[in-house]
């Protein structure tokens, strides 16, 4: 990916972070889209995908300073916890704004530099919470089904202008957020053993794992793969194995 430009949202932490990292790996330059900046970041702009004024100056940075923007990886998202008694109408318009609206405004702002590129990728962050019924997940579930086929469209309506675009589904993986979760249980440990025990291969997703699989989609290699949502879940989408 050498010479490849890159704006990763939501890159700054957990999987985001380990994006960006392994597309500079493979040589892509990437700029860091993302509300929160520690110390430190290279390439770095602040920006809040809820808000398409920004979003539009961020993305015409880059491509300013860059001289070019290939690809598009919308990772950016919030979580959500509860059955569809548990959130308000203004929360679930806030959550669908930033995890669905808001790949979006990113998606769109980068098109007319994306349509230059002669490797244009985009790829979506979906969640197994969009094929499998998670409990007290309502509003992140629905969001999610939401990019999955949010992706397929786009990968219609832009296959030919040379932009492929996919999605990468995660399982529950070892970020921050989960980290987050974890701690206010009652029983941090029990419930990190449960949610191991869900995964078909015993353990938590790492996110240079889903990194990997976003490196491959965005990559030279990936081709002639566009409108396909790649799962990194550890088996839990297909997988019904039986208890010991």
């Amino acid at each position: 990916m050498g010479g490849m430009v890159a704006i990763v949202t939501g890159g700054a932490s957990g999987i985001g972070a380990a994006i960006v990292a392994r597309l500079r790996k493979e040589g892509a330059r990437v700029a860091v889209f993302d509300r929160e900046l520690g110390e430190g970041l290279a390439d770095a702009y602040r920006v809040d995908v809820s808000d398409d004024a920004g979003v539009r100056a961020a993305v015409a940075a880059v491509a300013d300073e860059m001289g070019r923007i290939d690809v598009v990886v919308n990772n950016a998202g919030v979580g959500a916890q509860g059955t569809i008694e548990d959130n308000s109408d203004e929360e679930w318009h806030r959550v669908f704004d930033i995890n669905v609206v808001g790949m979006v405004r990113v998606a769109r702002a980068a098109l007319p530099w994306l349509r230059r590129s002669p490797s244009a990728a985009i790829v979506n962050t979906a969640s197994i919470a969009a094929t499998a019924g998670l409990p007290q997940r309502a509003l992140y579930g629905a969001t999610k089904g939401a990019v999955q086929a949010l992706t397929l469209q786009m990968a219609a309506d832009h296959v030919r202008e040379g932009i492929r675009v996919n999605a990468v589904s995660p399982g529950t993986a070892d970020t921050p957020w989960v980290g987050r979760l974890l701690a206010a249980a009652d029983d941090p440990v029990a419930e990190r053993a449960a949610l191991e025990a869900r995964q078909p291969h015993g353990r938590l997703v790492r996110p240079e794992e889903i990194a990997d699989a976003v490196a491959y989609l965005v990559g030279p290699r990936a081709g002639s793969t566009t409108g396909v949502t790649l799962a990194v879940d550890g088996g839990v989408a297909g997988l019904r194995l039986r208890s010991q």
